[in-house]
């Protein structure tokens, strides 16, 4: 086999190898597939907008896939799909078509830095328990359509960004099941999806697409689609989050260091201190899970513990009967099927 095909080949299994892992990921947390892919990209010198484009072509298969998958395991809510899809595809057809216009000098430290706010926020998201003790009611459209909008132009602008986006203000409205919000954020994903690649196609044509990369990329995706489907329900995401934002964290605080011609001490001194809080936040994380898994302990022994010897049901049994949900048990950033 010659050398350079030899090294392409070992490009496109890394590439695929990729796919996989941010499938999983995104799969597991309803976020970070674009985040995850488009950071490689980046950093492997590709254009902002070929890496964007790229990506979100790869996704018009995983996330159909993923969309499959959670239907038959039962995490979609197809009235959210419908009232944040539509307005997703407005959002991520506009950021498309102005990421397209944007030169690549102009355009990777804005890149960059949507991808980092957004690698920070998912270490200060998963860092903290998640309150999503407010029930009652629907999602409105008038929440899903404008959070719809943003995160699709969010999405398609930074490369990744609708997890990231519309996963957290599902989780907060505390209306839904945790894993129906990943679920629905992944299947309305695929019309976002196709919008932005049309996008990217009109403004700059087939040859702003990198095939061997879709190719690739797509191919890892549906591998890990039906496994990343089953694994939302037990993979402990306060975890998972946290390590995936530090990794985002760190690899684009490079490019914008970079852009900012930050060199000597300063460098190493930013690393470093970025480092110190994605440790940090994995210490939080990891706390944030035992409090989560204690709490859900006495939550079911509650459950299953008797009525008091005079025959009046205890606080917690009532709690419990009523189908309520202790406050420090509601506070999770874990989202495993209650």
């Amino acid at each position: 086999m010659p050398k350079s095909l030899g090294a392409l080949v070992r490009k496109l299994l890394v590439l695929a190898l990729v796919g996989l892992v941010a499938q999983l990921i995104d799969g597991s947390l309803g976020m970070a597939y674009g985040l995850t892919s488009s950071t490689l990209l980046l950093v492997a010198g590709v254009a902002p907008a070929a890496a964007s484009a790229s990506v979100h072509l790869a996704e018009i298969g995983t996330t159909l896939a993923a969309g499959v998958a959670h239907w038959r395991f039962g995490n979609v809510d197809w009235r959210v799909v419908t009232r944040i899809a539509l307005p997703g595809a407005v959002g991520a057809f506009a950021g498309a078509t102005l990421l397209s216009s944007i030169s690549t000098e102009a355009a990777a430290p804005w890149m960059a830095g949507i991808l980092f706010t957004l690698g920070a926020y998912l270490l200060i998201r998963f860092a903290r328990p998640l309150r999503t003790d407010r029930v009652g009611g629907r999602l409105r459209g008038r929440f899903l359509g404008p959070l719809g909008l943003v995160a699709g132009f969010v999405d398609a602008t930074g490369g990744g960004g609708w997890g990231p986006v519309a996963t957290p203000a599902l989780l907060v409205s505390g209306r839904m099941e945790p894993r129906k919000v990943i679920g629905s954020v992944d299947t309305s994903e695929f019309v976002v999806a196709g919008a932005a690649s049309v996008g990217f196609l009109i403004g700059l044509g087939s040859e702003g697409f990198l095939l061997p990369t879709v190719a690739a990329l797509l191919i890892g995706g549906l591998i890990a689609a039906p496994l990343a489907a089953w694994l939302v329900r037990i993979v402990p995401a306060q975890l998972l989050g946290a390590a995936v934002g530090g990794v985002i964290l760190l690899t684009n605080a490079r490019t914008l260091m970079r852009s900012a011609e930050l060199d000597g001490p300063a460098r190493p001194a930013l690393y470093a201190l970025l480092a110190a809080g994605w440790l940090a936040a994995l210490v939080l994380a990891v706390r944030a899970l035992r409090r989560t898994r204690r709490a859900r302990a006495r939550a079911e022994a509650a459950t299953a513990a008797p009525a008091t010897a005079g025959g009046v049901p205890t606080e917690a049994s009532d709690a419990a009967s009523a189908g309520e949900v202790p406050a420090d048990l509601a506070a999770t950033g874990t989202p495993t099927p209650r």
